[in-house]
């Protein structure tokens, strides 16, 4: 069971900012910008990279999602959604997950 799902299972706390019957978001522990938010599906997916076509609507609903959660953020100034895929990639939990970044200047190249 992979850390996001222990939070989903709530074996984990976590500070969640939003729940529906699809997908979890919550604040990351480590943030990177004065709002990082977490956006994780409830099925277990590792990586966008192992999405399949029946994974569109959900991926489509994670997407919306995280742009609604940004306007509750107050975000309007701009915001990162950030996908890493693989090691080479920065991903470090094998569970699908959004990175929402905002709240300063976010500089280009990201890294």
């Amino acid at each position: 069971m992979t850390l996001f799902e222990k939070i989903i299972a709530r074996q984990i706390p976590a500070d969640i900012v939003f729940e529906d019957d699809l997908c979890l978001a919550f604040r990351d522990i480590s943030p990177q910008a004065p709002t990082h938010i977490l956006l994780v599906p409830k099925k277990p997916i590792p990586r966008i990279g192992a999405s399949s076509p029946e994974d569109q609507a959900l991926l489509g609903h994670l997407f919306l999602t995280a742009a609604a959660i940004a306007r509750s953020e107050q975000l309007a100034e701009g915001f990162r959604i950030v996908v890493n895929n693989g090691s080479h990639g920065g991903e470090t939990v094998p569970h699908l997950h959004i990175h929402l970044l905002g709240g300063r200047h976010l500089a280009w190249p990201p890294g």
